[in-house]
């Protein structure tokens, strides 16, 4: 099993994105499963996901409507999926957000 982390950071304002709705899932034979759903803290960090099973597929969808809400405001990217596979002798991967209102940006961290 491997631990999954987040952190997103909104790169337009220079700080952490805190309140975005975070969901995990695998994908299966038939779509995807949800394993958990969270928001990110003030500092950014979506700490209560849960492990993934070694050898699965992925998903981490940010609703990025969501923390781009507000008055007239409508954002480009409405939700980032991040779909990644994990190894099976992995026991940790994490996989920051780098965001702003046009582009957005993820990476494996350590």
């Amino acid at each position: 099993m491997a631990g999954i982390s987040t952190h997103v950071l909104d790169t337009s304002l220079g700080r952490p994105a805190g309140g975005v709705p975070v969901e995990l899932a695998v994908r299966t034979e038939d779509g995807w499963q949800l394993l958990g759903a969270c928001a990110t803290d003030a500092d950014g960090r979506a700490a209560d996901l849960p492990a993934v099973a070694g050898g699965s597929v992925a998903r981490l969808l940010f609703d990025t409507a969501t923390y781009r809400a507000g008055p007239g405001q409508q954002p480009f990217f409405p939700e980032v999926s991040v779909v990644f596979t994990v190894a099976p002798d992995q026991l940790h991967y994490h996989v920051p957000l780098l965001l702003n209102p046009f582009g957005y940006s993820v990476y494996r961290g350590s």
